[in-house]
């Protein structure tokens, strides 16, 4: 029955054009990608292909340009070089900006706290009499 119900839930997510994936990804997106860019320049498939490779594939970004180019906007990652790869294909590469290295520092205590919060709510146990 309970599955059922997560099926049906799933399905009106689905229908309503987001899950509750979707949503905490758009959340996470700029904090991950600015993560990445922390250890090393790199271009747009090297970055979802370690997202995923880290995750087990559970972490799967398809759409990673709009979130570069808001970071972008906002001063926390740039174009660095394009590279020509040996397949002769030219890769523009991102980095990260000295304001994003900052910025990524705010997103981690921000995201730990949230995350704090979030698990005190859900193991929270009320007492006897309490509602």
């Amino acid at each position: 029955m309970a599955n059922k119900k997560s099926k049906e839930n799933e399905e009106q997510n689905r229908d309503a054009g987001h899950t509750f994936e979707d949503y905490v990804k758009r959340a996470l997106n700029p904090m991950l990608v600015l993560r990445l860019l922390s250890e090393d320049s790199m271009y747009v498939y090297q970055m979802q292909q370690e997202m995923a490779q880290r995750s087990g594939g559970r972490y799967v970004l398809s759409l990673l340009y709009p979130v570069l180019y808001r970071l972008a906007k906002q001063g926390y990652a740039q174009e660095g070089e394009k590279r020509i790869s040996e397949d002769n294909r030219v890769r523009q590469y991102y980095e990260i900006t000295p304001a994003g290295r900052e910025y990524l520092e705010i997103l981690k205590a921000e995201f730990n706290e949230m995350m704090q919060a979030v698990q005190d709510i859900m193991e929270y146990e009320p007492e006897e009499g309490e509602c």
